[in-house]
């Protein structure tokens, strides 16, 4: 009896020491493909953002932020002469609510967008960044650098884990042909 109650308190022992020290994760994604992300976007746009505005939704329950920006070229959809679109979070005042693996955008900073409609705390049938920060490409020095980078990701259904391009990123211009390609 006294060995089956020490079994069952290492057993306790070890479980409750491994659950403490994983380590912790907020937000696991499912690696989008570039294939996945072009199909499933309505909208691709490479972009220099303007301006970025925070505010309350309606019912005052969660901040979003509309994003203006200039595309310097489309490579699926119709667009206008400004993109706006709307990304969860953001701060107004003294509250900020942020997305964690959520897209990182920044007035003044160029990115390639996978752009979709969806809904949105309190904000229906919103254009918004696709697949959070999977649907961000940011453009430095003439590549592509995908923004899930700094997130885990979880294999997608033919068992790959990497962002596209992966940390070296992919050269703008491979990026725009194969959209184009998979468009």
């Amino acid at each position: 009896m006294q060995d089956s109650r020490y079994v069952v308190r290492f057993l306790l022992f070890w479980v409750v020491a491994l659950t403490l020290t994983a380590p912790a994760s907020a937000t696991t994604l499912v690696r989008r493909g570039l294939d996945r992300l072009t199909l499933e976007s309505e909208q691709i746009v490479e972009v220099s953002v303007l301006d970025l505005h925070s505010y309350w939704n309606a019912e005052h329950t969660f901040i979003l932020t509309d994003v203006r920006a200039r595309p310097a070229r489309v490579l699926k959809g119709d667009v206008d002469e400004d993109v706006v679109f709307t990304i969860p979070g953001g701060t107004v005042g003294d509250r900020t609510i942020l997305i964690l693996g959520g897209p990182d955008i920044s007035a003044g900073s160029d990115y390639v967008l996978f752009l979709g409609r969806t809904d949105l705390p309190g904000a229906p049938g919103r254009l918004t960044v696709r697949d959070l920060c999977q649907g961000v490409f940011v453009v430095e020095r003439g590549r592509a650098f995908s923004q899930a980078m700094r997130e885990p990701l979880v294999p997608d259904a033919q068992g790959l884990m990497d962002v596209p391009g992966g940390k070296e990123g992919l050269p703008l211009e491979e990026l725009a042909r194969r959209v184009f390609e998979l468009r």
